[in-house]
């Protein structure tokens, strides 16, 4: 009795140190990794949304590009003839006219060239009358020689000597016209050579370059003068062909210059090419300048973007 009195007293107390070891155990292995606890897991849920990005139309009106200023006239003046300079009458920046004298080259030669010239032509005109007025009488005695033939009057050898003295003055008529002929394109050839040596302004314009000088020699071909337009003014560019769709002919666009960033220019689509380049994958664009402002000037380069806004339609000229 008592071997049972002692088992029934100690189970208990061995289930209850069983437990607390057990407890301890897992306690222990699980305080053994000290590595921090990973984080929870992000769920695609909770990814930051990008904003929307725009494409088409929209990227379109937003595009902008750069491209340089130009006249529509821009053009080398060069010497037509050989000659030396004896006058320069304009200068780098001056503005000129239409056919405004810019400079001249030394002409005394031909001025007398050409008189000599209109002298010739004057006496082979004279000439010319005289041997008509001649050649009017003989025909008049033909016709009376014909009428004293016809009467058996005149013998056939008097009648001849009167057709042939005929022929011989339409002869002469013929040659004096000939040589007057050849007189008055030489006078021409002369007026050209002294039109050429005044050197004209081709178009109204602003002088750009200047490379002559006073005394200076110069020879057919020399380039003396550049000269470029003022108005109208264009802007060349080229945009990609998927911004195509916003420079559409008569487009409005902005002109922006860093040069003056004050000025803000109106301009609107003047031509657009009807090919995309296959290398570049671009258009070339024409804007024209609307008013230009004196500011502008040819081979400036400008900013050109579209005009996307009601402040930009209404771009001035400051």
């Amino acid at each position: 009795m008592q071997m049972n009195g002692y088992s029934m007293l100690q189970w208990p107390v061995s289930v209850g140190t069983a437990v607390t070891l057990s407890l301890l155990a897992i306690a222990s292995v699980c305080g053994c990794d000290s590595r921090p606890t990973a984080p929870p897991a992000v769920t695609a849920s909770s990814t930051p949304t990008p904003p929307p990005m725009h494409d088409g139309p929209l990227a379109a009106r937003t595009f902008s590009t750069s491209g340089p200023l130009v006249a529509e006239q821009q053009a080398d003046v060069a010497a037509e003839r050989d000659g030396r300079v004896v006058e320069v009458a304009v200068d780098i920046g001056d503005h000129v006219r239409k056919g405004q004298l810019m400079a001249l080259l030394d002409d005394r030669a031909l001025h007398a060239a050409c008189d000599e010239e209109k002298s010739r032509v004057a006496s082979l005109q004279a000439q010319v009358k005289e041997w008509q007025s001649e050649q009017q009488v003989e025909e008049a005695d033909l016709r009376r020689a014909d009428a004293l033939r016809a009467d058996r009057i005149l013998s056939d050898e008097d009648w001849e000597h009167v057709k042939y003295k005929l022929a011989e003055t339409v002869s002469e008529v013929a040659r004096y016209k000939a040589d007057e002929l050849g007189a008055e394109a030489k006078l021409e050839a002369a007026k050209l050579q002294l039109a050429q040596s005044q050197i004209v302004a081709p178009f109204a314009g602003v002088v750009g370059r200047r490379s002559l000088r006073m005394a200076q020699e110069v020879k057919a071909g020399d380039v003396l003068f550049w000269i470029s337009a003022t108005t109208p003014l264009h802007v060349m560019f080229t945009v990609p062909e998927s911004a195509m769709r916003a420079f559409e002919r008569g487009a409005s666009l902005v002109l922006t210059t860093e040069d003056y960033p004050t000025l803000r220019q109106k301009g609107r689509v003047y031509r657009v090419s009807p090919v995309v380049d296959p290398a570049s994958g671009s258009v070339q664009v024409i804007g024209e300048v609307i008013d230009p402002s004196p500011l502008l000037k040819p081979g400036m380069r400008m900013q050109v973007r579209t005009a996307d806004s009601g402040n930009d339609a209404m771009a001035q000229v400051r």
